[in-house]
Order: structure tokens, then C-alpha cells, then sequence
């Protein structure tokens, strides 16, 4: 099992524009084969923290879904309206 966590800060201008973007990622990805779940969360205090948590079934289906048209279409717009990221991958180990 895979899980990713990617948490971007956003440009208060901004957040709205990705929270839209992000609807048609989250709706695609979660219809693809190994998606366990995939799901956008928003910070209970900074509106503008926007944390995307993924599970799937596979490095394989990870590496898959990256190569996906959704993916590579949406996330390189969403990168452009955020002020910080940070990525983490984990493979479950217990």
C-alpha cells in the first residue's frame, strides 16, 4: 500500500481557482484502477492550505495514475497557483 500526501500553500487569490481544478482531479483519479481513495482536505484554520491524501494499491498504480491525461493536464496548473508545496510518499510497512 502507497500512501501520498501532498500539501501546497496557495496564494489567497488562488485557492478558489485550485479548489475547482481540484474537483475534476479528485473525481477522475478516484475512478482509476488502484486508486484506493484519493481526497482533497482544506486546514481548519488557513483556508489557503490545501492537502491532497492518496492511497493506492501499488507503486505501479501510483507511476500510472502520474501518466494519466487528468494528471498531466491539471496538476502543472495547480502548481502555478500555489506559494509552497511539500510532497511525501510513504509505502506502509506494518
Amino acid at each position: 500500500m502507497i500512501r501520498v500526501v501532498s500539501k501546497g500553500i496557495f496564494y489567497e487569490d488562488k485557492t478558489d481557482e485550485a479548489l475547482k481544478l481540484y474537483e475534476e482531479l479528485v473525481a477522475e483519479s478516484q475512478k482509476e484502477k488502484g486508486c484506493v481513495s484519493y481526497n482533497l482536505y482544506r486546514d481548519m484554520e488557513d483556508g489557503t492550505i490545501l492537502t491532497m491524501m492518496e492511497e493506492w494499491e501499488s507503486e505501479k498504480a501510483l507511476e500510472e495514475h502520474k501518466k494519466s491525461e487528468h494528471f498531466t493536464k491539471i496538476v502543472p496548473v495547480i502548481s502555478k497557483l500555489r506559494k509552497h508545496s511539500e510532497l511525501n510518499i510513504y509505502k506502509k510497512i506494518l
